[in-house]
């Protein structure tokens, strides 16, 4: 998304806005933002600072990047000062040497140290860099009763300045600020829980994790429906875009808008041909450079194949280790790169490529090119719209099933993998029977009964919302079943209130939304059940 648009993340900017004004209140709550890249951590931000305004709190965006300690510090310090003198009335420059000049009648002290820590670099000295900038924060407080935010995007570029003892300095730093709040954002997703949770617990154990994830299948059809509102895109093309794309803002974004470009009507597999194959298209070219970080190591092979495997639905590691001819213990560390650079994540069993897109490309268009033995790029343009066909006649027939065949084939492709779904870890039993049962209750009346040698599942199926009675009505219908191991579960397309779970809860009945469902539906390499 890009800094205009902002669409459907309003629950992210209420909790933002509502931390941001509890500094007033002495509640200080620091937040840690991760997500995908491109998912729209920095559109969350870039709405904050347009729409939040209070005169006792200063919100400083810094955006941390390639460049020297110095220039980090002189922007960071202008920064401060510019918001400052925001609504003073002076006419403001971005120049360090005048943003001072005009602050020293308000905060002498600060832009002293400001100036002594300039004069301090320029002599070569480092030490104490990072916590004598940020103390910055605290000098203006003490002068002006105001409060600041510093938001740190892509925080991690810190340790490219080689400060020593970063994370520890900051810790100390973090007890002493009290009218500081820091909100750090970062790409990174698992460098950043790392950090959260191990290595660095004394720093950020005051950090609440905000996890930005994609646009849910209903916002991603109304931005869609907003977006082609005037071109004559049918619904079940909308919803395989929804799907084709995961929700990801940036993707949903091109996708429509070169779909509008296209023709009239507009052809989707000749749209997404143009972004995905064309040596100018937007998601060639993005996808290229980023599997050029794979491509110049020293294991690219191996993590190439890896990759190779997981976008064709070989996406078990004993799968990948017998593909591979190699010992499951090698195949592990190759799997850690890639889950530490967060090009794929690991639930339980399962391996996943993070951005399902580039997955899609990386098997019908880089792996075909890589494949074929002489190039000619009318042969690869056939073969991605075969592929790309066969997708969507997948996607359609199954959008047709009911909800009850889907979830029985689904449960037949079990092998007593794991899977953690909703925070819970769950062995998903190889069944030697699934079979529909009738329960002619008034609410639910589509139900499965799965037996396994060491368990049996109970599923109800109701499309639409839940309620307590429904809960209380399936327990009862579960009664009749005997056996030591007894897993119920509810599965619903709607959302389901807080009562409802909690009561599910109370009978030991666990609930799968249409979240859950999909996600489940992602590792056997199905498509997404749709609205």
């Amino acid at each position: 998304m890009t800094k205009k648009e902002f669409f459907g993340r309003e629950v992210y900017l209420s909790k933002l806005e509502k931390r941001i004004a509890g500094l007033k209140e002495n509640y200080r709550q620091n937040i840690a933002i991760i997500g995908e890249d491109s998912v729209g951590k920095t559109a969350i931000i870039f709405k904050l600072l347009e729409k939040f305004h209070d005169n006792y709190i200063l919100i400083l965006y810094i955006e941390t990047r390639q460049e020297t300690l110095s220039s980090f510090v002189r922007r960071f310090a202008g920064t401060l000062l510019y918001n400052l003198l925001a609504n003073s009335g002076i006419p403001l420059k971005e120049n360090l040497d005048y943003l001072l000049l005009k602050s020293e009648r308000y905060i002498p002290k600060t832009c002293e140290k400001i100036r002594f820590l300039l004069n301090a670099l320029e002599k070569g000295k480092r030490n104490n860099v990072l916590t004598e900038l940020l103390s910055l924060c605290e000098s203006l407080h003490d002068e002006t009763g105001k409060f600041c935010v510093v938001i740190m995007d892509e925080f991690h570029n810190l340790e490219n300045f080689k400060i020593r003892a970063l994370y520890r300095e900051w810790a100390k730093l973090l007890v002493a600020q009290r009218n500081t709040m820091y909100i750090i954002v970062s790409s990174r997703k698992f460098k950043t829980r790392e950090l959260l949770s191990k290595d660095f617990s004394l720093l950020f154990g005051n950090f609440e994790l905000m996890t930005v994830e994609p646009f849910d299948i209903k916002t991603s059809e109304d931005y869609l429906t907003a977006k082609l509102e005037e071109s004559k895109a049918t619904t079940e093309t909308k919803d395989f875009i929804v799907h084709f794309t995961g929700g990801n803002p940036l993707y949903l974004k091109i996708i429509s808008d070169a779909f509008i470009r296209t023709h009239t009507p507009p052809e989707l597999a000749e749209t997404l041909e143009q972004l995905l194959i064309e040596s100018s298209g937007v998601l060639n070219q993005r996808f290229s450079g980023y599997l050029g970080r794979i491509i110049n190591t020293k294991l690219s092979t191996d993590y190439l194949t890896i990759l190779y495997s997981i976008a064709g639905g070989r996406n078990k590691i004993k799968d990948i280790a017998h593909i591979m001819h190699k010992q499951k213990k090698e195949i592990v560390s190759r799997i850690n790169y890639l889950l530490e650079e967060d090009v794929i994540t690991r639930n339980g069993d399962f391996l996943k490529i993070t951005d399902r897109v580039f997955a899609f490309w990386l098997k019908f268009v880089y792996h075909q090119k890589q494949n074929s033995l002489a190039f000619d790029e009318q042969s690869q343009k056939e073969k991605f719209r075969e592929g790309l066909a066969q997708m969507t006649k997948d996607f359609s027939l199954n959008c047709r099933k009911p909800l009850t065949e889907r979830m029985t084939e689904l449960l037949r492709l079990f092998e007593d993998e794991v899977l953690q779904i909703e925070k819970k870890k769950v062995r998903l039993n190889h069944f030697r029977e699934v079979k529909y049962l009738e329960l002619n209750r008034r609410g639910l009346n589509d139900c499965l009964i799965c037996r396994s040698n060491e368990s049996i599942w109970i599923i109800a199926i109701k499309p639409e919302s839940l309620c307590e009675e429904d809960i209380v009505e399936f327990s009862k219908e579960c009664k009749r079943y005997r056996h030591k191991s007894q897993r119920r579960i509810i599965v619903t397309l709607a959302d389901i209130d807080m009562n409802t779970r909690l009561r599910a809860l109370e009978e030991k009945i666990w609930t799968w939304d249409l979240n859950s469902l999909n996600q489940i539906m992602d590792y056997f390499a199905k498509p997404w059940v749709m609205v």
